[in-house]
């Protein structure tokens, strides 16, 4: 059950018919990666640890730089110079005492990956490293763990839902086939309007609450935002019969 403390804290969610008490319960339960604590992951760590899930783990080997502050909003100058997971670590945990959070202060690699996703109940790619999502894609793909993915530059954005649980499910890969090296552009090399990432982030942050308590997600479904026409466009995805990482799965 929750206590009273839960019930009044988590009382706007915990009144919607599509969460309720057991939603609530199960957030609490639920154990969530974020991967990357940039531009995505800041305010992807910030709702879901106000929205009340029970365990973050929180990953990124970088320092917090001046360049970062225009978009990062968990960052003051003083935090320049100290690991970005570190810093976020404290920030949520002054938000809510009540969620643990472990920090992962290096950039995953395959055996870190391993180690972590097979723990937890979904992982979000907040990420701006091509390496590092065809990463997260593979092992997501063969531990048949819920990945949702987001990325923005510039104006733009976009973010999909992928659930290796459903036999029918898109990867990454059948979007972007690594042979065909997929867009590697990012916020250092073509800029970002900071408000596009909190659209995307906020998508990314929805999608996980939904799946941890129930409610449905839409796979091979990508949504694309653009900020310039306040618009969004969704495309339909289908899975590759030759995709070498879930057509094998």
């Amino acid at each position: 059950m929750l206590s009273q403390h839960e019930q009044l804290r988590y009382s706007r969610q915990i009144m919607l018919n599509k969460i309720g008490e057991q939603g609530q319960l199960a957030l609490r339960e639920a154990k969530v990666l974020i991967v990357g604590v940039g531009g995505l992951g800041n305010p992807v760590s910030l709702y879901l640890a106000a929205a009340g899930v029970g365990t973050l783990f929180i990953a990124d080997g970088d320092k917090v730089e001046m360049t970062n502050l225009q978009r990062q909003i968990l960052f003051t100058e003083n935090d320049i110079g100290h690991n970005k997971a570190d810093v976020g670590a404290e920030k949520l945990q002054q938000h809510n005492s009540d969620i643990t959070i472990e920090v992962i202060d290096e950039m995953l690699d395959e055996e870190l990956a391993n180690y972590y996703i097979e723990q937890v109940d979904v992982v979000l790619d907040c990420t701006d490293n091509i390496t590092t999502r065809y990463l997260l894609n593979q092992i997501c793909v063969e531990q048949k763990t819920p990945l949702i993915v987001g990325a923005a530059t510039g104006f733009d954005g976009q973010q999909l839902v992928i659930d290796p649980r459903n036999p029918a499910s898109a990867c990454y890969q059948c979007l972007f086939p690594a042979s065909e090296k997929a867009p590697s552009q990012n916020c250092q090399t073509v800029g970002i309007v900071g408000p596009v990432l909190a659209i995307i982030a906020g998508m990314q942050s929805l999608q996980a609450i939904k799946l941890l308590t129930g409610n449905t997600i839409h796979i091979n479904q990508l949504n694309l935002f653009d900020g310039l026409s306040n618009q969004w466009q969704q495309f339909t995805l289908n899975k590759q019969a030759d995709c070498p990482v879930c057509s094998t799965s």
